[in-house]
């Protein structure tokens, strides 16, 4: 048996096993029963997903995101945050870092301790729906609004959209969203999860586009405080005739503990 080195980050609230795997591969993509033990709560670490660390040639390094059923992800916006904030933590980066994930190359920048910005993918295509926006910002996302999120069952109305007719092959993550006074409100069904999580960082941003779409979708710079189960985010843009660009994702990424399991 094989003792693995682990951290355990969370980003508000959305919590990930990180595995540093610069000078030895302990995982690979076909472990997929093994990560899912691992993401299990109860059985193993616990985490809503599993991140490996690993170098890359011509990044600080690159992150290889698995969801908590074990089988390889799209990007996750927390998961990109909490990753930066290990590799700043093993001294791989300093403020700031420039990394490559599944869409691609991010920029991120620990702006101070145990808050960490995120530059996600531009955005130009949305969708809207009767009643909905969808769009991808890295993962796909379904955007419902609702007059009072916490009066929704978040796990049965968003499985209903995740596995209806149109999504239930490739899957949607569904985020219901409260327009407040100081910003948003949104709770997250996840898919590869298949239940709701305290926070999704490309969730977010993708309710934070659509809030701006069903304002006004003015051009400009602008920033959205959003709230989720677990703390408090924020998404700032630029939105332009042709879509919108220049989006970061922002919130805290915090180291939970470290430790050692037996594979």
């Amino acid at each position: 048996m094989a003792v693995l080195p682990f951290s355990k980050y969370q980003g508000a609230g959305n919590d990930f096993i990180l595995i540093d795997q610069r000078e030895k591969q302990w995982l690979h993509p076909h472990n997929e029963a093994l990560i899912a033990q691992l993401c299990d709560r109860r059985f193993g670490i616990g985490g809503d997903g599993l991140i490996l660390l690993q170098t890359k040639p011509g990044f600080d390094f690159e992150m290889v995101y698995f969801n908590a059923d074990g089988r390889e992800g799209s990007m996750c916006g927390n998961g990109g945050r909490c990753i930066v904030a290990f590799a700043h933590h093993l001294g791989i980066v300093q403020e700031n870092t420039y990394f490559n994930a599944v869409d691609g190359p991010h920029e991120a920048k620990v702006s101070r301790p145990d808050w960490v910005e995120l530059k996600m993918i531009d955005v130009a295509n949305v969708e809207k729906g009767e009643g909905f926006y969808f769009l991808n910002t890295g993962s796909p996302h379904y955007i419902a609004f609702v007059e009072a999120v916490e009066k929704v069952d978040v796990v049965a109305a968003g499985r209903a959209i995740r596995y209806n007719e149109r999504f239930k092959a490739l899957g949607t993550n569904v985020n219901f969203t409260e327009i407040t006074q100081e910003g948003l409100q949104v709770a997250t069904y996840e898919r590869g999860v298949e239940d709701e999580t305290l926070a999704c960082g490309t969730g977010v941003t993708a309710a934070a586009i659509a809030f701006h779409l069903q304002k006004s979708g003015a051009s400009g710079a602008f920033e959205v405080p959003i709230k989720v189960k677990g703390g408090d985010l924020a998404v700032r843009f630029r939105a332009t005739e042709q879509g919108f660009e220049d989006i970061w994702l922002c919130g805290p990424a915090e180291k939970v503990y470290g430790g050692e399991i037996g594979i």
